[in-house]
């Protein structure tokens, strides 16, 4: 029987997916599997990472149910995750020492806001800025609340890692502890101009290098399954990538000038900038992208399974300039479960075209601070201009203009730094299926929005890598003939209303940020 398809782990904020792709690039076949969200205290997001192992268990047999294909059919693995949060296990036993803190939790606010001074020289060398978004504040928490977990680090019997290389560990049977160049990217701990790991930032977050996996190019050796009862032995780890990286390699963004924009529980926009590293002069972020390299494990393409050493040099390293809005999807969430205006997300695009375009409502979605390019932790979400004729469908209205105008603005900061203007923007994610969002989002830009046909590329993206790595598909120039563009959006709003709808939308802004984080 022969190996006709791609498995890709889709391991994300709130669920856990996994898709079997055939030749084509199509699905063949999915499921998912949500998991408990643990909010501790105020401003903390936890995760069982135990838990998060048991849905990949789930999910993936479900899925090879629905492609009604066997396991021993599947050519190769690719994983992609959320990126930024951090698991802490024991190396022998397997189990995690605690609670994965997630990439939206915000506990490491006051260190990050104590060693300010360091930001310049730790964007420099990392590409990102000091903020609890990152894995190193994370790890550097969790090893300060017991002197005895710090000294197992420092004796090497713990393991440290992002989403990623705590399935890897699982997969392989706790025989590989590695991570792509895309995810150690987004940690604070590696330098972004060799793709290693840099002692001074491991020292200055107090993180023992022990800790960390083997960083690998997105397509490299990851091992192989072993010893797991849903799949079996020998099945090739090929293809690994943050979720925000693996979407715009889903999109067919895998040279620069490329750019996609994905609507998850956050929106993340992303510029391919190919070898070319771009200093963000507008605090966005710069990061490696998920690269193919020669597609078949070739040069550059380091395995994770027989060195535990830093990754390779700069060589052949591609770019990504990235800006993060925190809350997008889950702004919708909100209107469903918190204020129950709705009953399902989809219910929110109907919702929306009922308000009145007239009534003045701004919705500010900073429910766990700002990202990008105002990186204020300390912000929450507000409402601007309620009257008594406010309704459900204004705030509606209000939280999908929000979602799109924080888009506009890392947009904009990225054309000032890269010199260029984008033709069109990408889009994928849940609210890429919102007809109504999606004009919104092209009026508020002033530019076609195009959705792409794989509304979930962040897991194409990773079955791509993971295709390239064992010669299931031979290079990109392949790829780039299964990736099509779908319903297009142009934009409708006159150019001095979109003016002013996004001067009241800054005002507003700067309203929140005085709020909270003014002297």
């Amino acid at each position: 029987m022969e190996n006709h398809f791609i498995l890709a782990i889709d391991q994300g904020t709130t669920s856990t997916r996994a898709v079997v792709f055939d030749e084509h690039g199509q699905e063949r076949g999915s499921a998912s599997q949500e998991f408990k969200q643990h909010y501790p205290q105020p401003g903390w997001v936890e995760h069982d990472a135990a838990e998060i192992w048991q849905t990949v268990a789930q999910v993936v047999p479900k899925a090879l149910a629905t492609a009604r294909i066997e396991a021993k059919q599947i050519a190769g693995l690719g994983i992609t995750n959320q990126r930024e949060t951090v698991v802490l296990w024991d190396r022998k036993s397997g189990q995690p020492v605690a609670r994965a803190i997630v990439w939206q939790d915000r506990r490491t606010a006051d260190f990050c806001r104590s060693r300010r001074a360091d930001e310049a020289w730790l964007s420099e060398r990392t590409g990102l800025v000091l903020d609890p978004y990152f894995s190193a504040t994370k790890i550097r928490w969790l090893l300060e609340q017991d002197a005895d977990v710090r000294r197992r680090a420092e004796r090497g019997d713990l393991a440290a890692g992002t989403i990623d290389s705590w399935l890897i560990w699982n997969l392989t049977g706790g025989k590989v502890h590695a991570t792509d160049y895309s995810n150690a990217s987004r940690t604070l701990l590696l330098n972004l101009q060799t793709a290693a790991w840099d002692s001074e930032l491991c020292q200055f977050f107090g993180v023992p290098e022990a800790l960390l996996p083997v960083a690998i190019p997105s397509a490299g050796d990851f091992g192989a399954t072993t010893g797991l009862s849903f799949l079996p032995d020998g099945l090739p780890i090929r293809g690994v990538a943050g979720d925000q990286q693996a979407a715009l390699f889903g999109n067919g963004g895998f040279t620069a000038g490329q750019a996609k924009c994905t609507y998850g529980t956050g929106a993340f926009f992303l510029q391919h900038t190919g070898n070319h590293l771009v200093r963000s002069r507008h605090r966005l972020l710069t990061s490696l992208a998920a690269a193919g390299g020669q597609g078949s494990g070739g040069r550059g393409q380091k395995s994770g399974v027989r060195s535990q050493e830093s990754g390779v040099g700069g060589e052949g390293l591609q770019y990504v300039i990235e800006g993060s809005v925190f809350i997008a999807g889950a702004a919708v969430q909100w209107l469903r479960d918190g204020l129950r205006f709705i009953s399902t997300s989809a219910d929110v695009e109907k919702l929306a075209a009922l308000s009145d375009p007239q009534q003045p409502v701004i919705f500010v979605p900073g429910f766990v601070g700002l990202g990008a390019p105002h990186w204020v932790p300390e912000a929450r979400g507000v409402v601007f201009g309620l009257t008594r004729n406010t309704t459900a469908a204004d705030l509606a209205r209000a939280a999908l203009e929000g979602v799109a105008l924080q888009v506009a603005d890392l947009v904009d900061a990225a054309g000032k730094d890269t010199g260029l203007t984008l033709a069109d923007l990408r889009v994928d994610g849940g609210m890429a299926r919102n007809a109504w969002f999606l004009q919104c989002q092209a009026d508020i830009l002033g530019m076609p929005v195009v959705a792409s046909t794989q509304t979930e590329a962040t897991a194409l993206g990773a079955a791509f890598l993971a295709g390239l790595g064992v010669q299931f598909w031979p290079s990109l120039e392949a790829l780039g003939k299964l990736t099509q563009a779908g319903r297009r959006f142009e934009p409708q709003l006159p150019q001095a209303e979109r003016a002013s709808r996004r001067a009241q939308w800054q005002r507003a802004v700067r309203a929140v940020i005085d709020f909270y984080a003014g002297n």
